[in-house]
């Protein structure tokens, strides 16, 4: 009860913020209310910048309810039905993410960029942006800071991609099916593919790419599960190989994605009742919870974020965004082109 106390005042706030992101998320989809969220939390701290009795419950909330948010989304994902429509996208998926996280790599050491917001750019503009990076940050333990310039940063392209792909691909005569693999390969976010599918088939009636760009980038989701188990034995054979303090400090324990665990029990759940007759409808509550949830724990990591700061080192950061971004549309095209579907 004490403790409960102690969290009230920052998880309200960041519960203050949210209601109205969520509505603004859904008015404008190709921007997403994650995004708003953060907008907000980082213009509120410019005149709130002592948190006093909020303090406790803003962290709890980007630390937290960010992963209470990553085992909820596991509900949204039918794993049979991503095995049955999903394994044709599977080598293109597994060449963007693999691109991606090596274009990150390289400009990690080229331009001596930091290795939490090189990981989270990468990770987050290969998988599903901001529930990849919801994953990663305390995986690799980044802090509120790196996780919201990452944000941005995806955010920056996804809204690029959502309103120039659809014309892009009626430049470059890609069928139905084609767009549908390109925008659930080359887009981040899942609103964003959302609302890039749509665009095309507002563009091409009764092509009903929607379906497909969905199941996915579902798929692409599923990479959240290897990735950061990946990276929690790296940095566990990282602080070993540093020796010393740091290696009787640091156990794998610490670090593990036990949350992946609840993440990939959600998705055998739904998988276990939607087999056995359920409709998936009985679902839909979690996933709407897992996205409010998102978008509470961005405004608390908006809320301790320094906006003066992010601008000024944004520039690295957001030249690996483009790189990445370019190199995955890339990608994926070409390998549609390797496996004839274009």
């Amino acid at each position: 009860m004490e403790k409960a106390k102690k969290l009230a005042p920052g998880v309200l706030l960041c519960l203050a913020i949210a209601v109205p992101c969520w509505f603004l998320g859904k008015a404008f989809p190709i921007i997403g209310g994650p995004v708003f969220a953060i907008l907000a939390g980082m213009v509120i701290t410019l005149f709130y910048q002592e948190k006093g009795a909020a303090k406790a419950g803003i962290t709890y909330t980007s630390k937290k309810i960010l992963q209470y948010a990553v085992i909820l989304l596991g509900f949204g994902l039918n794993l049979s039905e991503i095995a049955r429509v999903g394994t044709t996208s599977l080598p293109i998926i597994v060449s963007t993410i693999s691109t991606s996280l090596i274009v990150s790599f390289v400009l990690h050491r080229l331009m001596h960029m930091p290795g939490n917001i090189s990981t989270l750019v990468g990770v987050g503009s290969s998988i599903c942006g901001g529930s990849a990076i919801a994953a990663t940050a305390p995986v690799i333990g980044a802090d509120d800071e790196e996780i919201a310039q990452a944000i941005s940063v995806i955010f920056l392209f996804n809204v690029i991609a959502a309103l120039i792909f659809p014309t892009l691909g009626g430049i470059l005569g890609l069928s139905n099916e084609g767009f549908g693999l390109f925008a659930g390969t080359a887009v981040n976010d899942t609103s964003s593919v959302t609302a890039t599918a749509a665009a095309w088939d507002g563009m091409h009636p009764g092509a009903n790419t929607l379906d497909a760009a969905t199941i996915v980038k579902l798929t692409r989701t599923l990479a959240i599960i290897p990735i950061t188990l990946a990276l929690a034995f790296w940095r566990t054979a990282q602080a070993k190989k540093a020796g010393g303090s740091q290696k009787n400090e640091f156990s794998l324990k610490k670090v593990f994605p036990f949350f992946i665990v609840f993440f990939v029990l959600a998705s055998v759940i739904t998988t276990a009742a939607t087999t056995a007759g359920a409709s998936s409808a009985v679902f839909a509550p979690f996933k709407d919870l897992s996205k409010f949830f998102i978008i509470m724990a961005m405004a608390a990591i908006g809320l301790n974020t320094n906006l003066v700061q992010l601008v000024k080192t944004g520039g690295k950061p957001i030249f690996m965004g483009l790189c990445c971004w370019v190199s995955i549309a890339a990608v994926s095209l070409l390998m549609q082109q390797v496996m004839g579907i274009l």
